[in-house]
């Protein structure tokens, strides 16, 4: 059989189940504990001193952000949004084809994160798609000099991007099929 044969419905291999179940699950335990986390940090840490915790390994401090991480595209907030919003419909869209857990985890992990400061970029002061994200965890200096101040959504988009950076880089789809790898035999046979 040559390259450019089509593959037989009965000799190609049976697509893996559909992963929306892992998808939403993950997003929506995500979204919960981040706003159920920024609902805490406004409680508490309105007003106080940094909290200091694994001697000095992460504090509790509450910042609200209006751009990017340390604060970058400040002015540009309405932009963040759009782009948030952007993401989420992109990931809304492919999310019905996932067949790959690792696809699934990662996507909702970003869904979640991008949808937890998506909220509070539409419904927090100072007002609609302007809204300052809720961060309160700082790794190694209570003022975010270190690392920039963050929250569960911001982890969450960090980690669920690792995974699909790995998924790609394993080969893997988000259909649940395996890149093939072009081997030496291929070109051997060409020439």
């Amino acid at each position: 059989m040559s390259d450019n044969d089509p593959v037989s419905p009965e000799s190609s291999p049976p697509l893996p189940p559909r992963r929306l179940g892992l998808f939403a699950g993950l997003a929506v335990v995500v979204l919960a504990l981040d706003i159920v986390t920024k609902l805490w940090a406004v409680a508490a840490l309105e007003g106080q001193e940094p909290v200091r915790l694994l001697g000095g390994g992460l504090y509790l401090v509450l910042v609200r952000n209006p751009g990017a991480a340390w604060s970058i595209g400040a002015d540009y907030t309405w932009v963040l949004s759009l782009i948030m919003a952007a993401v989420v419909l992109a990931i809304l869209y492919f999310a019905p084809r996932l067949r790959s857990g690792g696809w699934a985890a990662g996507l909702g992990l970003v869904l979640a994160g991008a949808l937890g400061n998506l909220g509070d970029r539409l419904f927090r002061p100072p007002g609609f798609l302007h809204g300052h994200v809720v961060d309160f965890l700082s790794l190694f200096a209570p003022d975010g000099s270190v690392w920039p101040v963050f929250n569960v959504a911001d982890s969450a988009i960090c980690v669920g991007g690792g995974l699909i950076v790995l998924m790609a880089l394993l080969g893997r789809e988000y259909d649940g099929t395996l890149i093939e790898k072009k081997s030496k035999s291929k070109k051997e046979t060409q020439s």
